[in-house]
């Protein structure tokens, strides 16, 4: 068995992060849109391939002692959450349909062609009603989100997106 090896250089980019209400970094997460027409198989190696790159992401960030409990990867057909112990990437913890969470947010989802940076808005906006219901009572998911334990760490804290990450510090494009 051939084993890969990526190089990975801080700082790293991701498309959002979630900071808790302390500004410390809870969840990572990449947002990804797959326009092939195999999407489900093209879909799960994205997927495969984007959880390695997240776990050489979190082990290079651990090595400068910061460790982000979190990761998650957005496309249009699922949101998946992981845990991140400092060593351990674990299987998908969460996994919800991406058109269920974000419906409140645009109405219109999956009626027309969405790309990476709309996608990338509609996730913060469902991150923030998590974190503040500022849209909602009970925003999506939040019952899931709460029993993998991530929704005290969302509470009062907020996202940022396009930013590299370098060890303690975050810079924003």
């Amino acid at each position: 068995m051939r084993t890969e090896t990526l190089e990975v250089e801080l700082p790293i980019e991701a498309d959002i992060i979630a900071l808790d209400k302390d500004d410390r970094i809870v969840v990572l997460i990449e947002v990804k849109i797959n326009q092939a027409k195999e999407k489900a198989a093209k879909q799960r190696i994205i997927d495969s391939a984007l959880k390695r790159q997240i776990k050489h992401f979190l082990s290079k960030l651990s090595e400068k002692k910061v460790v982000i409990p979190y990761a998650m990867i957005a496309s249009l057909e699922n949101t998946i959450v992981f845990k991140w112990d400092g060593t351990v990437l674990s299987d998908a913890v969460l996994s919800l349909k991406t058109a269920d969470i974000l419906h409140p947010y645009d109405s219109k989802l999956g009626d027309q062609r969405i790309f990476e940076p709309y996608l990338t808005r509609l996730i913060e906006a469902w991150l923030r009603d998590l974190a503040y219901n500022w849209k909602s009572e009970r925003p999506p998911a939040s019952e899931q989100i709460a029993a993998i334990g991530l929704l005290p760490l969302l509470a009062g804290g907020t996202t940022k997106s396009r930013v590299e990450i370098g060890g303690d510090f975050i810079y924003r494009n």
